[in-house]
């Protein structure tokens, strides 16, 4: 992307959102039918000379938190979010994705053998910032039709505050994000690099309701509990979950999902006869 990508997104969608959209009076002597600059720029908190410098391009480095403000007074969609952080680190010289060196993805034998030996229970194996390394088959069959497995890698948090089949494969949502948001931030404070840019991204893609969760959970998330999961074949299971934490460099943990209550546990048992190869 040339270093105007991100100045012409912002123009275009500043002239396209109506002053009406924001609670501001039209008239008739507006030169564009959409947002004056001094008003994106009141609206979102930045100064004028600010977003003047972005939108022509002479500011290539618009931190997350003035891109998430500008983003959700413009009122973009979820693409169009994830669209303005890929063109902030184009234009700030950096790669759309990852964070410098590549992290391993991959897990020791041993522990993928201790995962065979769990089948059909639902466990997976994720890293500090919420990559899924690998999980069971009874995992796949939990977790596939709310998409949670078709990203590369799958993200836990990501997937909760981007994905809209998030809030109904999780009734209790709130609970499920506040937990997300804090593992994030635990593994960015002891200065992950890759939990770091990702709370960037979502600070623009996701918005306030990141934003806000990630910023006030200082405290440790928990790492046993009851989780509730919608499926479309099983219904509403209750699970309830261990998180085990790996002897690693990489400091991998393995959560474990267990039924709460029998009737999660016959269902689940339905669910491996109906699907016994899912992974």
């Amino acid at each position: 992307m040339g270093t105007t990508e991100l100045g012409a997104f912002l123009r275009a969608h500043r002239e396209a959102l109506p002053p009406a959209a924001v609670g501001l009076p039209g008239g008739n002597r507006r030169r564009t039918p959409g947002l004056r600059r001094a008003e994106l720029a009141t609206l979102a908190g930045v100064s004028v000379d600010y977003l003047t410098r972005l939108e022509q391009g002479r500011d290539r480095s618009p931190s997350a938190q003035v891109l998430a403000a500008l983003a959700e007074t413009l009122g973009l969609s979820r693409d169009e979010r994830i669209h303005l952080h890929r063109l902030a680190k184009s234009s700030g010289g950096g790669a759309c994705d990852g964070a410098g060196a590549a992290r391993a993805r991959t897990v020791r034998p041993t522990v993928r053998a201790l995962l065979d030996r769990l089948e059909p229970t639902p466990a997976l194996v994720a890293n500090r910032p919420g990559d899924l390394l690998t999980w069971t088959a009874g995992f796949a069959r939990l977790a596939g039709p709310a998409g949670l497995l078709e990203a590369d890698p799958p993200n836990l948090v990501r997937y909760t505050f981007t994905d809209p089949r998030a809030p109904d494969a999780h009734p209790d949502w709130d609970a499920v994000a506040d937990e997300r948001a804090a593992a994030l931030r635990a593994a960015a404070a002891l200065g992950d690099p890759h939990a770091a840019l990702l709370a960037e991204e979502l600070t623009i893609t996701a918005g306030a309701r990141f934003r806000d969760r990630f910023e006030s959970s200082a405290a440790l998330p928990t790492r046993t509990g009851v989780e509730r999961w919608a499926h479309p074949e099983a219904g509403v299971l209750r699970l309830a979950y261990e998180s085990l934490e790996l002897p690693d460099p990489e400091e991998h943990r393995l959560v474990v999902y267990l039924p709460a209550d029998e009737t999660t546990a016959a269902a689940l048992d339905r669910l491996t006869d109906h699907h016994p190869a899912a992974r």
